[in-house]
């Protein structure tokens, strides 16, 4: 009899694929699917093609798309601070700040950095990870052999942030960081019906920052770009000899596109808890919010929201 899978991935068996065609798109379909399609996706993920793209959209000619996309996204403005002028481009909007800070900070507990859907993946040996329905190498999403072997067993916090989350994150855990690294790659979709297709973080730009913290040991912060622009825009903190980190304190920013935030830590450094989480999605995503509990180090109770949240 074939022994049942143990890893700490939410939801059941299939339920990623289930929500992966609920999410695909005309658009996506065409552009994976059919051999026209996919003539068109090589050209829009050349690096010139996307230069243009994210130039555009950070250009006054794009502000018309601000009340489109506020009203398609049925995104809540409150809270929003909003500049006197009104947002000089798209971009603008989309990097919006809020005026207030949500990022809570608990001792001894982690929290989301961003707001999106969060999934939880225990680190095998072999197939390492699983996003929807693409498997893909821990060793090739970090290029890095000897640090990904620092994390088998342990476990991969799997942030995906939707076109209406707000689109800032900050850092999960107080900590020093010790290095960080940037990966070139060809820009590729993150939505569900692309990941059935290729390994899409091999070919996604991504950037991380290895951390090391009191409570949860060494761990690694990353960001991944997505379809088009899915530009990353990190603080720059090394540079400026800025070496230590406060959860909840601001990491940086994703320009337009879907992208994705990804925790990864060692063997038994997080126990995470679902059990109270209030909102899942068909694929067994929950939804979380910058600033909330969502683990515990050794010792502390099991948290998935702050209290009152």
């Amino acid at each position: 009899m074939r022994k049942k899978n143990s890893h700490n991935e939410l939801g059941k068996p299939g339920a990623a694929l289930n929500n992966a065609a609920a999410g695909d798109t005309l658009a996506l379909r065409f552009l994976y699917r059919t051999a026209p399609g996919r003539m068109l996706l090589k050209l829009l993920i050349q690096p010139k093609v996307s230069e243009a793209a994210g130039r555009y959209l950070s250009s006054s000619a794009s502000k018309w798309l601000v009340p489109y996309y506020i009203r398609k996204h049925d995104i809540d403005m409150k809270g929003v601070e909003i500049p006197q002028r009104g947002f000089a481009s798209f971009n603008d909007f989309f990097t919006r700040k809020r005026t207030t800070d949500d990022s809570g900070k608990e001792d001894g507990y982690l929290c989301s950095p961003c707001d999106g859907w969060l999934s939880a993946v225990r680190i095998r040996r072999t197939t390492v990870l699983m996003i929807k329905a693409t498997r893909f190498s821990l060793r090739d999403l970090l290029g890095d052999a000897k640090l990904a072997e620092q994390f088998r067993d342990g476990e991969a916090l799997i942030f995906r942030l939707t076109p209406a989350d707000y689109h800032r994150y900050c850092y999960a855990a107080d900590g020093q960081i010790l290095f960080e690294k940037k990966i070139d790659g060809k820009l590729h979709c993150v939505r569900p019906i692309a990941l059935r297709g290729i390994p899409v973080f091999a070919q996604n730009s991504r950037e991380y920052q290895v951390i090391r913290t009191e409570r949860f040991g060494t761990m690694v912060q990353m960001e991944i770009g997505a379809l088009l622009v899915g530009k990353i825009k990190n603080h720059d903190r090394m540079d400026a000899k800025l070496n230590s980190v406060q959860s909840g304190e601001e990491k940086g920013y994703f320009e337009f596109g879907g992208s994705t935030i990804i925790l990864l830590f060692q063997k038994d450094a997080v126990r995470v808890s679902m059990k109270e989480a209030r909102e899942k999605n068909a694929a067994g995503e929950v939804r979380v919010h910058m600033g909330e509990c969502i683990a515990k180090c050794s010792g502390k109770p099991d948290c998935f929201f702050s209290p009152g949240g």
